[in-house]
């Protein structure tokens, strides 16, 4: 290839505008599916031929210099249309294809969507998932994801946002603690307690509470106890183990309240702020989805939504900001 011809430079000036939007040659990598030698190689024959550096690099993450912006900002709209329309004619086939890549929290995963992943693909075997298990709330656009799927009370006004399915918060403990410490009657009574919490931040943790019926009585309460995590699996092991009472979503707790391991606490006291209160699947705000990513969103619906009214399908996405929903996003733990 002679490099003295920009014309033939058009990929390499994509790779530089994805190193541009993810920051980090690692991620640059991963989005476009090779190696991180294969980037930084691309990248240094475009400065070679440019004759000017185009990023610059630190020991955490790089970014495009006065030349490197100036390169790409006018070409990002032309390559996202080309990926769009490569996109579509995807979708001419007559079964979903391609690789989907999805970022989840880990609990909620391995709880909730791991298990339904098999017979997805056994449905869609020319789909691809690429699945990001991490609590780490990642920038969908910025690190390449196609999806993302969220337990939270809120979704950003600039993404569509797919309902999964409602979640409730269930305030927990093993019989085995409670014949030693009693049952709490009233949330106040939860100060007496060994209370497990998820781990936020180094202030003191409080729960507070909603009257089931009463909308308007709400209480919070100081707690303290020995043991946090910022993962709902390892609050749940110890609370199995009799070591005291936690808040945990209900696909961390129900079965084991329904076959007796745990008793369910205050149940006329919704707890409230630890949780979402549903689960989600979002992405940044399009027009267009692709079909494969519209088959995984409608086999998730399908499978986790109860019985009732068919949902709406999921080709169909509703921008988040479009209902009365404009909050601030505020993801919970899972």
């Amino acid at each position: 290839m002679k490099q003295d011809k920009p014309e033939l430079l058009w990929s390499h000036i994509y790779w530089l505008a994805i190193l541009g939007t993810t920051g980090s040659y690692t991620a640059a990598a991963r989005r476009l599916g090779v190696s991180k030698g294969a980037v930084s190689q691309r990248i240094a024959e475009l400065e070679r031929v440019s004759g000017v550096a185009l990023v610059q690099r630190s020991t955490r993450s790089v970014r495009l210099t006065e030349a490197g912006r100036a390169l790409t900002e006018g070409t990002r709209l032309a390559f996202a249309t080309i990926e769009q329309g490569f996109d579509s004619i995807r979708d001419l086939a007559e079964t979903p294809r391609g690789v989907v890549r999805v970022t989840m929290p880990v609990a909620l995963g391995r709880q909730i969507i791991m298990p339904l992943i098999g017979p997805f693909l056994q449905s869609c075997p020319d789909v691809r998932l690429e699945v990001e298990l991490t609590d780490h709330l990642s920038s969908l656009a910025k690190e390449g994801f196609d999806l993302a799927i969220r337990h939270t009370s809120n979704v950003p006004e600039t993404h569509v946002a797919w309902l999964l399915r409602p979640s409730t918060t269930l305030l927990v403990a093993a019989p085995g603690y409670l014949e030693k410490h009693g049952h709490p009657r009233v949330p106040s009574d939860l100060a007496q307690h060994n209370c497990l919490y998820y781990l936020r931040s180094a202030a003191a943790p409080a729960w507070s509470f909603v009257h089931t019926r009463r909308p308007d009585e709400r209480h919070s309460v100081a707690i303290s106890g020995s043991f946090c995590a910022n993962n709902s699996e390892a609050l749940r092991e110890l609370v199995l183990a009799g070591q005291g009472l936690a808040l945990l979503p209900d696909f961390s707790a129900q079965q084991d309240v329904n076959e007796g391991r745990l008793v369910h606490l205050l149940p006329a006291w919704k707890p409230a702020g630890v949780f979402g209160d549903a689960i989600y699947a979002i992405r940044p705000y399009s027009a267009y989805v692709p079909r494969a990513v519209r088959a995984f969103v409608e086999h998730l619906r399908q499978t986790l939504q109860p019985a009732g009214p068919p949902a709406k399908p999921a080709d169909s996405p509703r921008r988040a900001g479009a209902d009365s929903r404009r909050r601030r996003h505020t993801p919970a733990p899972g």
